[in-house]
């Protein structure tokens, strides 16, 4: 069953207070379509790097010839990046490191195939780390809570297969944030037992935030063959109530570029609102598209991609353009967009950059 969700949230961007039921009375300032046009303009013309940064087959030593699901962060006064590759049995985990977030040397596997018979048997895929704070052009460094830092992760029951139904959502516990521990292997803390109907047949990819004493978990889920968007909140990680007006991003009408899915949000403050990077899947494509909220449950969406697929002057995202991981770097001032590219090469981890990185290849 679908918990209500049972807080009071009162932030600056709106207001979510408590209804005479008990339950969440949304209050939140409409966008109009001037200001969403303004808020996505920022991320819009930025520049592909001409190559992967990590190719569909890394020299790793992993085996894998698919990569996905970047996540880079900062750490150890270097970057490191947590991707996802698949080697014909299921997702596993593994880490690089960069100075200059474009070249990247392998680390080897952060979490690898679960116990037979557990929930992540499957494999694993870390979806949303816990950070120090999630501004746009927030530094991307690791938070202890509790003395450790933190990761929640989506996952699959079975291998020999892409993404095997039902998925669910793992948390994953480190002490100094490279070797990753499991904290639980028998029960996660998200699945598809007591889902509502939107969420039925799959929970795929967490994406983590911290706001006001509460930890958000943005996830999307499917029923059939249509993927939308909800949250879960928790105080303590391992328990979540999902929102009861799940789910917050859903999918678009007939013909438009998310039509069939609104997947894997990845939430950043940005002054007075919050930015949802998403991947929209329509129109024979997966395409960038952003959303944009005031109170971080009521989202408005963009109709029309930041990138689509296809926009690759090289062909690297023909197919697919999707799953985004930002982070600003200061030293040059700029951002920096990794996503998974999917065309003729492969799948791969492909860059845009809000600068032209001229003379840093």
């Amino acid at each position: 069953m679908v918990i209500p969700l049972l807080i009071s949230i009162i932030t600056s961007f709106g207001t979510a207070a408590i209804d005479d039921e008990g339950e969440p009375a949304i209050v939140s300032i409409p966008i109009d379509d001037k200001t969403l046009e303004q808020w996505a303009e920022p991320f819009r013309n930025w520049h592909y790097y001409p190559t992967f940064v990590i190719p569909p087959t890394p020299d790793d030593g992993l085996g894998f010839d698919k990569v996905d699901c970047p996540l880079v962060f900062r750490h150890n006064d270097e970057w490191r990046m947590l991707y996802t590759g698949f080697d014909g049995r299921g997702y596993q985990t593994a880490m690089a490191r960069s100075d200059d977030l474009i070249h990247w040397k392998p680390m080897g596997l952060v979490m690898g195939f679960g116990e037979e018979g557990a929930y992540d048997h499957g494999g694993v895929t870390f979806g949303g780390l816990l950070f120090n704070d999630y501004d746009l052009d927030g530094d991307r460094t690791l938070k202890r809570w509790q003395g450790r830092y933190w990761a929640l992760y989506g996952c699959y029951p079975r291998q020999g297969g892409y993404e095997l139904r039902p998925g669910a959502q793992g948390l994953a516990w480190s002490e100094d944030g490279e070797t990753w521990h499991r904290d639980s292997t028998t029960r996660p803390i998200l699945s598809v037992e007591g889902a509502a109907s939107w969420e039925q047949d799959c929970i795929y990819q967490p994406w983590l935030v911290e706001f006001e004493d509460r930890f958000w978990n943005f996830y999307n889920a499917a029923e059939g063959s249509i993927e939308q968007t909800g949250v879960a909140i928790s105080t303590d990680l391992r328990n979540w109530e999902r929102y009861e007006g799940n789910p917050i991003v859903r999918n678009g009408g007939a013909g438009s570029y998310d039509e069939q899915f609104c997947s894997d949000g990845k939430v950043f403050r940005n002054g007075d609102h919050w930015v949802m990077l998403y991947f929209g899947v329509g129109r024979s494509g997966a395409h960038i598209m952003a959303a944009f909220s005031r109170d971080l449950l009521t989202w408005s969406k963009h109709p029309k991609p930041l990138y689509k697929a296809g926009g690759h002057p090289d062909g690297l995202d023909a197919t697919y353009a999707h799953k985004v991981s930002l982070v600003h770097n200061p030293t040059n001032d700029t951002y920096y967009m990794f996503y998974c590219a999917v065309g003729e090469r492969g799948r791969g981890i492909a860059l845009l950059t809000s600068r032209e990185l001229s003379g840093e290849n």
